[in-house]
């Protein structure tokens, strides 16, 4: 039989596209086609975050599963967190459109329909999104859009439809061709992107093709057509199928940005669907450090509810990984404006670290063991590409959150069989003013580095006045005081703030415990909260006053052994 042959569809696509470009253009009038143009619809200026229910549940949707997950999701602090949209895949409609050609919801699984479905989902504060296909059907044999753009356009634009997701099943299909030749995917990706235009409402567009199978290269094309589009084929919630596709997005960092990303697939972190291929926990946290620092889209596959009903068990996720889901401070480097993709800087014998610029001037860095043993990955910031800085560089762990500060720039951690350890790099560009003496009134004795040591934890106490580089203090820009040319801080033991702390050296970090504001009474006081001043312990007895007594912080009281002189 001779295949079906679509030429009158194409021009008339053709002249409804001019004829939208060029008011006034007649209908007969044939003219070659324009190259698209950017996208520019204001929708996903940063990855979009949220939910698909293929990955567990397949064909098996349903109108209670989107609600119970819209609950769930509004409830866990997941979508405060910024994960908005609740997509339902594949299977959604009936085999069969109306007579009026329209799609319609499966009756069974959404006995209200997907308009009703969609108003639930943004009554809890979420986005509602749908999957179709550029095909006569999609992968699942449903009713496809190719032919009904404008018209399933127009429906999901009625039913609140927020983000689409495209696929390309049976593109082989020998009824989808045009003349002698197969239409090519972009041509047909953009009719509906002209189409969902043409709505008024703004609707993400999402290419879910597979590019290596059908020799297509989205990452070229698709910015002037989608928002996202997949960068390599489907997988699973394996450690290797992550590694796969992490490797496949590095060298298509110069195709994303704002409103348009390389789309790495749905994360694995807590499916347990597949029970012979899921991510441990340090691999979970690889796969949202990678994610986040190649600017990918955070669309969850797993089942998010805490807990299933007795009649769908599902596969929910673990307290654990949802905790992982809910990081801000790794979800604010996959959400930065500035919306570059991270790239490798360095990749030995499955030991990668990759870098991503972010629009405060931090790097964002990740250090990811690929190998089956623990391993020692290391970097620095001039590597990260970060400038010189006087102060050193902090070192936000984002995942352990704490801090701390790199002097010389080095950048090192143990990371586990698949796990990844990821920072926040700050430079530290501190100014530091004219170093001085600071000479106790009590005793005239100047404030002293223990024995000219400079480790972290020396103590800091009261000796003769000698001129040293260890009783030469210095203001820093950002309110510390530093010895030892800037190299050291005046700090608290363990950062407290307490009455009768020890004074002593610390690397600076910025922290409370090293912020001190030197008065005009000759006090040295901590942040005004905690009412603290700079004490030679016992300073207000005779005993107080000899070489060597340690330095604290204490109670202000006025006293002559809580004043000091700059000379």
């Amino acid at each position: 039989m001779t295949p079906h042959r679509r030429l009158s569809s194409l021009t008339t696509r053709t002249l409804l596209a001019l004829s939208l470009a060029l008011p006034g253009l007649g209908a007969g009038a044939v003219l070659a086609a324009a190259p698209a143009q950017a996208l520019g619809n204001g929708v996903a200026l940063t990855p979009p975050m949220g939910w698909d229910d293929w990955n567990t549940f397949g064909c098996n949707t349903s109108e209670a599963l989107v609600k119970e997950t819209a609950d769930f999701m509004a409830s866990s602090g997941l979508r405060d967190a910024g994960y908005q949209y609740v997509n339902v895949d594949d299977c959604w409609p009936a085999r069969s459109r109306d007579a009026n050609g329209n799609l319609v919801a499966d009756p069974t699984k959404f006995p209200d329909g997907m308009a009703a479905t969609a108003a639930y989902v943004h009554s809890k504060g979420l986005k509602f999104g749908l999957y179709e296909s550029p095909t006569l059907h999609t992968c699942q044999g449903f009713p496809g859009s190719l032919d009904h753009e404008q018209q399933d356009a127009r429906t999901f634009a009625s039913w609140g439809v927020d983000y689409l997701k495209y696929d390309n099943c049976l593109a082989s299909d020998p009824n989808q061709r045009v003349g002698d030749e197969k239409l090519p995917l972009e041509t047909r990706d953009g009719w509906m992107r002209d189409a969902l235009a043409a709505t008024g409402r703004p609707i993400v567009f999402s290419l879910s093709l597979q590019p290596a199978a059908q020799g297509e290269t989205p990452w070229v094309w698709g910015k002037s057509v989608a928002n996202l589009w997949r960068i390599d084929g489907d997988r699973d919630s394996s450690f290797a199928g992550l590694t796969r596709l992490v490797h496949a997005d590095l060298d298509k960092a110069q195709y994303a940005g704002p409103g348009a990303w390389n789309d790495i697939d749905m994360l694995a972190t807590g499916n347990y669907s597949n029970l012979s291929a899921q991510l441990t926990y340090d691999e979970s946290k690889s796969e949202l450090s990678l994610a986040s620092v190649l600017a990918a889209p955070l669309i969850s596959g797993a089942d998010l509810r805490a807990a299933a009903t007795p009649a769908d068990p599902g596969f929910p996720i673990t307290q654990q990984m949802l905790g992982l889901y809910l990081d801000k401070d790794v979800i604010a480097v996959d959400q930065d404006s500035l919306g570059v993709q991270g790239t490798e800087v360095s990749s030995t014998g499955g030991l990668d670290v990759l870098r991503r610029p972010l629009a405060n001037g931090d790097v964002a860095t990740v250090l990811f063991n690929e190998s089956s043993a623990p391993a020692t990955i290391s970097t620095t910031a001039s590597a990260l590409g970060l400038p010189a800085a006087v102060g050193g560089y902090q070192l936000n762990d984002l995942w352990a959150h704490t801090s701390t500060v790199s002097q010389d720039g080095s950048i090192s951690a143990s990371v586990p069989p698949g796990g990844s350890v990821m920072y926040r790099v700050s430079p530290l560009n501190v100014s530091v003013g004219p170093s001085h003496l600071l000479v106790s009134q009590s005793s005239g004795r100047c404030l002293d580095a223990y024995d000219n040591q400079t480790a972290p934890g020396t103590k800091l106490e009261i000796w003769d006045c000698n001129g040293g580089a260890n009783q030469h203090w210095a203001a820093g820009s950002n309110g510390d005081l530093r010895t030892y040319n800037g190299t050291q801080c005046l700090g608290t033991a363990g950062g407290s703030l307490s009455s009768g702390t020890p004074a002593q050296l610390e690397p600076c970090d910025g922290s409370a415990g090293q912020k001190w504001t030197v008065n005009a009474d000759g006090s040295i006081t901590t942040p005004s909260a905690y009412g603290l001043c700079l004490d030679v312990t016992g300073g207000n007895l005779p005993s107080g006053n000899v070489n060597g007594v340690p330095v604290e912080v204490y109670s202000c009281n006025g006293g002559a052994n809580q004043r000091w002189t700059e000379q």
